[in-house]
C-alpha cells in the first residue's frame, strides 16, 4: 500500500499526498504552491493527480502542477476540470502506484462528484465529513443519500479521507440530533482534545462515522424523530436525510 500524507491548504483543506518512494499522486490539488513545495523538499516526481469533482479548492492547481510535471488527471467526465486526461464516470479501476483503486460515482455536493476507493482506504472529497456530509449544491436528496449508502456499505475499518477539517464543527450539530447517544459524546470530547493539540481528526474510521455521524443514522430512531421535528417529510430514509440536511444549512 502507498503512504498517505496530508497537504494543509486555504483554511481547512487536505490535499492528500500519496507516495512510494519517490513516486507521488496527489487528491485535489486546489493550491499548486503548497503540493510543489512539499514535492520538492521531499525530491519526490509527480506522476499524477486524483480530482473529486469540479470545485476550485479541489482543482485550481492543477494547470501548475501539469505544467511542470507531465501528469496523468483523473476526473470526472461530466464536469468541467482543468487538463483532465483521463474522464472518469464511476465503475472504472485504475492503477494508482501499483495499487487498484476503484472509482466510486457519489453525486450529490456536485452531480459528476466522484470517490476513489483502495482497499482500506477512501478519498471521498466532500461527500463524507467527520461527523456531516457535503451541501446538495447540484444534486438532489436522493442523489446524495445513495452515495452516502454506497460508501456506508464498505468495510467498517475503511479510513475515510476527506478534503476539509470539519469534524468538530459538525460534532455541534450531531450532539444536537442526538444528544444521548454516548458514543457521540464521547467522540466530541475526543476530537476537541485533537485540535487544541493542532492535531488532525482525518483520517475518520467508517464504523465511527456509522456511530456517529447522524447523516449515517437516518434510519435510527431518535434522528428520525429529530428529523420529525424540524420537517414534516415524513420517516422514509431520504426524507429523513433532507430534512436534517436542512437543518444543518441553517444550524
Amino acid at each position: 500500500m502507498f503512504e498517505v500524507s496530508f497537504i494543509p491548504a486555504f483554511k481547512d483543506n487536505y490535499i492528500w499526498l500519496l507516495t512510494q518512494g519517490k513516486r507521488a499522486w496527489v487528491v485535489d490539488p486546489g493550491d499548486a504552491a503548497p503540493v510543489q513545495a512539499r514535492l520538492e523538499a521531499d525530491g519526490l516526481d509527480l506522476e499524477g493527480i486524483l480530482i473529486t469533482h469540479h470545485h476550485p479548492d479541489h482543482q485550481g492547481g492543477v494547470a501548475a502542477l501539469a505544467t511542470q510535471w507531465p501528469v496523468k488527471v483523473y476526473a470526472p467526465g461530466n464536469e468541467s476540470i482543468t487538463a483532465c486526461t483521463h474522464p472518469l464516470f464511476g465503475g472504472e479501476s485504475i492503477d494508482v502506484l501499483g495499487q487498484r483503486v476503484q472509482v466510486m460515482a457519489v453525486p450529490g455536493h456536485t452531480l459528476g462528484h466522484l470517490a476513489y476507493y483502495v482497499d482500506g482506504a477512501l478519498f471521498c472529497g466532500d461527500t463524507l465529513f467527520g461527523a456531516g456530509c457535503g451541501r446538495l449544491f447540484e444534486g438532489s436528496p436522493e442523489q446524495m443519500s445513495g452515495s452516502l449508502d454506497s460508501i456506508a456499505a464498505l468495510p467498517d475499518d475503511t479510513l475515510i479521507y476527506c478534503a476539509h477539517e470539519y469534524t468538530q464543527m459538525n460534532l455541534g450539530f450531531a450532539l444536537a440530533v442526538e444528544p444521548g447517544n454516548e458514543v457521540l459524546q464521547a467522540r466530541a470530547v475526543q476530537v476537541a482534545a485533537l485540535r487544541a493539540a493542532g492535531r488532525p481528526s482525518v483520517p475518520l474510521v467508517l464504523g465511527e462515522e456509522k456511530a456517529t455521524n447522524p447523516f449515517l443514522r437516518c434510519t435510527q430512531p431518535a434522528v428520525v424523530q429529530a428529523a420529525l421535528r424540524h420537517a414534516a417529510g415524513g420517516s422514509g430514509k431520504v426524507a429523513v436525510f433532507a430534512a436534517i440536511r436542512s437543518w444543518r444549512n441553517n444550524f
